[in-house]
């Protein structure tokens, strides 16, 4: 059995949403969520394929938000009332939110990670299409318009892509 990547999974699609608001209601708030939640899960499959490297990062922790909130200008200062609701961002992993940012705004990346979960023990044990991801729809990218925005992600994207597109095999030319 794989060891629980979901602390992480939840952390950093709670920081995604976060620095990229829903555009809508509550619909368009749990669209942009499961946008989301799909390319976080993705990026982080791909960054700890094997069971030892999720129990690793389970372990040692994934390293917290605080690059990615000084990137995108986040005000996260530590108040006596406020650090206790902000635990979770301890749990972000800076790499799987770049990555999901990175699959987010580039739907033939986001298909080539999704390809290459295949041969990765996750997806056999929960095979997912991740359709959200790969093939949104006009609810989807209206509801995620700020979350798929690329000039937006684009600092954050622009931390650990070149990592991904080395994982993925391909080069540059992929993503011109």
């Amino acid at each position: 059995m794989l060891a629980d990547l979901s602390p992480l999974i939840a952390a950093a699609t709670q920081w995604l949403t976060r620095a990229y608001p829903a555009c809508g209601g509550p619909l368009a708030s749990a669209l942009c969520e499961a946008q989301a939640r799909q390319a976080v899960t993705v990026a982080a499959w791909l960054r700890y394929p094997t069971p030892m490297d999720a129990a690793l990062v389970a372990m040692a922790g994934p390293g917290g938000s605080a690059k990615l909130d000084w990137t995108v200008g986040a005000d996260t200062a530590d108040t006596a009332d406020g650090a206790e609701d902000d635990a979770w961002r301890t749990w972000v992993d800076e790499a799987v939110v770049s990555w999901a940012a990175s699959l987010l705004t580039d739907t033939r990346l986001a298909g080539l990670a999704v390809s290459a979960l295949t041969a990765g023990d996750h997806v056999t044990i929960a095979p997912v299409e991740f359709g959200r991801l790969r093939s949104p729809d006009d609810h989807d990218r209206r509801a995620a318009a700020l979350l798929r925005h690329p000039d937006l992600l684009a600092p954050v994207a622009a931390l650990h892509r070149e990592e991904l597109i080395g994982l993925l095999g391909r080069g540059r030319a992929l993503v011109a």
